[in-house]
């Protein structure tokens, strides 16, 4: 749920309402200016709240979620913001692990797999391996490398270690890559679905005489 969209939609709502009531109150029912905006800023708190909760409302019913799912998925997608945050920064300083490219597609399928969640919350039980173990690994696994990367002197073992290190973020990059497919797999099958309709009707209308 886009809290900035609610937040103005809000206000939107409020700011003439209150406005309203001053004026009403204040010139119609000749109230005292104090009284009158004292009623306004009342009416514009209450309208403001009364829309966010319908919007939010409208959300939740529209993604099929209950207040408590919601609350659950924001607090894990507030989590996965900064795990994401960190793992991009990672990625960026590492001029080691794989190639740019491969650098780049982990941090833009990492974002994506975000974005999709946020915009729509019920994606998110499509991706509790990204969440709550691919992103986790990618994380340390990345930091740790970066850490180990950066000392002056390395031995035979943490040469080794780096190594195996890069070998298993590149797995997980194709697992976090599938993370992805798996959350659009419906998406995919419906359009397979519709081509195939598509494809029927425009072969029965040309079958037709």
């Amino acid at each position: 749920m886009n809290r900035i969209f609610t937040l103005f939609a809000a206000l939107f709502l409020a700011l003439p309402t209150g406005a309203a009531g001053l004026l009403l109150s204040f010139f119609a029912f000749e109230q005292t200016f104090l009284l009158s905006f004292a009623i306004s800023l009342i009416l514009g708190i209450a309208v403001y709240f009364l829309s966010a909760a319908v919007m939010k409302i409208r959300f939740l019913r529209k993604h099929g979620l209950t207040r408590k799912e919601y609350k659950y998925i924001e607090k894990n997608l507030e989590e996965a913001k900064r795990k994401i945050f960190r793992l991009n920064k990672a990625l960026v300083l590492n001029r080691h692990i794989s190639s740019i490219k491969q650098r780049m597609d982990l941090i833009r399928v990492t974002r994506k797999i975000y974005s999709l969640t946020k915009k729509e919350p019920k994606r998110f039980y499509l991706a509790n391996e990204f969440y709550f173990s691919h992103l986790d690994s990618a994380v340390e696994l990345t930091e740790k490398y970066n850490f180990l990367a950066a000392q002056p002197v390395k031995s035979a073992e943490i040469e080794q270690s780096l190594i195996e290190t890069r070998r298993t973020i590149d797995v997980l990059s194709e697992s976090i890559e599938k993370d992805l497919y798996q959350i659009l797999a419906n998406d995919v099958n419906q359009l397979q679905f519709e081509l195939d309709v598509a494809k029927q009707t425009m072969k029965t209308a040309h079958e037709t005489p």
